[in-house]
């Protein structure tokens, strides 16, 4: 007998979460938070779960309560006897440390893998990681899934006349790559040196983008200083526009005033973490349709090989 779906939410996702049940056609899963006067929490299913094929929708953002959360969560689901337990996990935080690329630091993405094992998960489903081969740091099959497929028809629907895709540094060009295969287009990239980390130092263009309509992708804004000042050096090299595409708006610190006083014409981002706050530059395209679809296709068994653009 095939074992009865159903999908949770921890807090920070439950906006998401609903929308992927709505996509889906079912309810979201009853389950509750109690927090103690010390700031210790805990989560709890407020239905049974026993035989379940749970699924349970949280992305991990700062602040790292999420991600624990997320963990107790999939440890409760365990101990109540669940059949599979997914961690539907949008944006995975920490997935920017995924080598030890200095002395003394550690790879907090492989951290995160071996805690979400060690909980219990018997499946991840995640988009765009910073690093396809984090991947390889779970014991647990991953499904890798990438924004692509909602950004390629949007950027298809703008018809733009001189369209060209653009990277803001060299660690993109693979990605990029990618995109302008399927937009049928040439590609540019951008090349930066950081003082340090959240710092931009110089940016230079590798290309030519003379009256030319620039999009530029990236997988994670967080502070907003390299996908701005690429613009903004796009537009002094002859750009006639540019828009950006990221799948993960982190929007940090001085992020949103950056976007606001850039070249940036739009930018276009998906709802796997929520806006802090509304800005007539961004457009959020919703994320919850392909993830109800990879959600029914893995319940099912079935191949999810077509749901994948990039």
């Amino acid at each position: 007998m095939e074992s009865k779906i159903k999908i949770f939410s921890g807090t920070a996702s439950k906006y998401l979460a609903e929308k992927i049940c709505k996509s889906y056609g079912m309810k979201l899963g009853d389950s509750s938070l109690q927090r103690f006067s010390d700031g210790e929490f805990e989560p709890a299913f407020n239905e049974t779960v026993r035989g379940d094929f749970v699924f349970i929708v949280q992305s991990t953002f700062q602040p790292t309560e999420n991600l624990f959360e997320l963990l107790l969560m999939i440890d409760a689901a365990k101990r109540a006897s669940a059949y599979k337990i997914v961690a539907v996990i949008p944006y995975m935080g920490f997935a920017r440390q995924d080598r030890k690329d200095k002395p003394r630091v550690g790879i907090g993405a492989k951290l995160v893998a071996d805690l979400l094992t060690a909980a219990g998960v018997s499946r991840v489903m995640t988009m765009d990681l910073h690093a396809d081969q984090i991947q390889g740091f779970f014991n647990v099959p991953v499904d890798h899934l990438f924004a692509s497929a909602i950004f390629v028809p949007y950027i298809n629907s703008l018809n733009l006349e001189n369209l060209i895709i653009a990277s803001p540094d060299t660690g993109g060009t693979k990605r990029v790559s990618a995109y302008a295969k399927f937009l049928k287009t040439g590609m540019v990239i951008c090349y930066k040196s950081r003082e340090k980390a959240n710092v931009v130092g110089h940016i230079q263009v590798i290309g030519d983008v003379e009256g030319r309509d620039v999009v530029l992708v990236d997988d994670i804004i967080d502070t907003a200083g390299t996908i701005t000042k690429a613009a903004d050096m796009l537009i002094e090299k002859g750009a006639r526009s540019v828009r950006a595409v990221a799948t993960h708006a982190v929007l940090s610190g001085p992020a949103y005033e950056r976007i606001e006083e850039s070249a940036i014409k739009e930018l276009i981002v998906t709802d796997s973490i929520p806006l802090k706050r509304q800005s007539d530059k961004i457009k959020v395209l919703t994320i919850a349709d392909l993830f109800a679809e990879v959600i029914e296709k893995v319940h099912s068994y079935k191949s999810i090989s077509s749901s994948f653009i990039v």
